[in-house]
């Protein structure tokens, strides 16, 4: 989808003509007669500025329809409310914390297993798969060490046991991969980072590409409550006017940084789809479109957290921050903060080591960033707390 579709499938307003989607500060909507509405009845059950951001994530998705929850955890949540007890689900390892929070210690306990897989080998999904699996869970690329699973492979897999694939793309957004076209049965988003794009708001989005699934999870929706509010659907709508030109750039940042970091003394490795070394970059070049995120993650020789926390308390532009996707630059350290649900044990069997510090790039000038960087390896340097090794 172009910059000028993604732009122009955001309608005016037909009442008015406002170029801006108005917000329907509404709770309710007056009827011609008992059940006879323009379409809307109850604010929990539809909306109209929430009618088009699901309408325009659809079509960002070439999806069959969209829904908007009050965080991207709600809309995780809304997708797991399709099993049963005894069904189970096949994720990839390095998931996000708090998906490993909500599967672990609310849907295990309710009778949900899960298992948790490397899914950067299709292989790993196929000798995990039974019947008993409705749901393969992936994020491509995964949060927060950046592995790339082939979407369109892990599909087939899943629909030899009739499961459903469902992909988080977050982090590629859909400027970059559009996981339907792969073969994914439901997309989910965080609209908190790059749909959003502003640091300014909580959401989470799902599409469906099924008329069956739509009304599943639209059903869900209506049930649980879990809706978003007309004025942050106002601000998703405004964040994805600027997402293709957004993404485009942070991806530039991204992989500046990402040759930066390579060549730094004190850096172990570096995670970043876009740089030749990692192990799927033809898997991502191909799938996203060659565009490969902005977000960079490295790990330290001195490998403690220690040396992490000295690291990313001594920048000036990357401010530390959990989330990710803004227009500024963040960073943050998974193993105390976005990850810290998981237990060390497996977030290390993830990759999700003691130094691992995630940096999710803005939209600065790339020099800028990289000085920044550079004033904090100095710094550290200085302390000799990252360069023992």
């Amino acid at each position: 989808m172009s910059a000028t579709k993604i732009i122009h499938s955001i309608p005016s307003d037909p009442l008015t003509g406002a170029i801006s989607v108005p917000v329907y500060q509404t709770s309710t909507f007056i009827q011609e007669a008992p059940g006879v509405n323009k379409g809307f009845d109850y604010a929990r059950s539809n909306n109209p500025t929430r009618k088009v951001l699901e309408d325009v994530v659809a079509q960002l998705e070439n999806g069959h329809s969209g829904f908007a929850f009050a965080t991207g955890l709600a809309a995780i949540d809304s997708v797991l409310k399709l099993l049963s007890v005894g069904d189970e689900i096949v994720a990839v390892d390095d998931i996000y914390g708090g998906a490993y929070r909500l599967f672990t210690h609310v849907y295990e306990k309710l009778g949900i297993k899960i298992n948790y897989v490397d899914a950067t080998e299709v292989e790993n999904i196929a000798n995990a798969v039974s019947k008993k699996t409705k749901l393969v869970w992936i994020e491509s690329p995964t949060n927060p060490t950046l592995k790339i699973s082939d979407i369109e492979a892990i599909s087939k897999v899943a629909k030899s046991v009739n499961a459903l694939l469902v992909v988080d793309n977050t982090f590629a957004s859909p400027i970059a991969q559009k996981p339907i076209d792969l073969g994914a049965d439901i997309v989910i988003h965080s609209g908190t980072k790059y749909i959003g794009g502003h640091s300014d708001l909580v959401a989470g989005l799902v599409i469906t590409n099924t008329q069956e699934l739509s009304e599943k999870i639209k059903f869900v929706q209506n049930a649980s409550g879990g809706i978003l509010g007309p004025w942050d659907c106002f601000l998703t709508i405004r964040g994805i006017e600027t997402l293709d030109i957004r993404y485009k750039k942070q991806c530039e940042n991204a992989l500046k940084v990402a040759l930066f970091l390579e060549n730094q003394d004190a850096v172990e490795k570096v995670h970043y789809p876009g740089l030749k070394t990692h192990k799927n970059h033809e898997i991502a070049k191909k799938q996203q479109n060659g565009l490969f995120g902005g977000i960079v993650s490295f790990s330290l020789k001195n490998d403690t957290q220690e040396a992490a926390v000295k690291f990313v308390t001594n920048t000036e532009y990357f401010k530390l921050a959990e989330s990710l996707g803004g227009v500024k630059s963040l960073l943050c350290h998974p193993a105390q903060m976005t990850h810290a649900s998981i237990p060390r044990e497996i977030r290390l069997n993830a990759g999700i080591n003691d130094s691992l510090i995630r940096l999710s790039c803005g939209i600065e000038d790339a020099d800028d960033l990289l000085n920044d960087l550079s004033k904090a390896f100095k710094t550290i340097e200085k302390s000799k707390e990252i360069l023992t090794y």
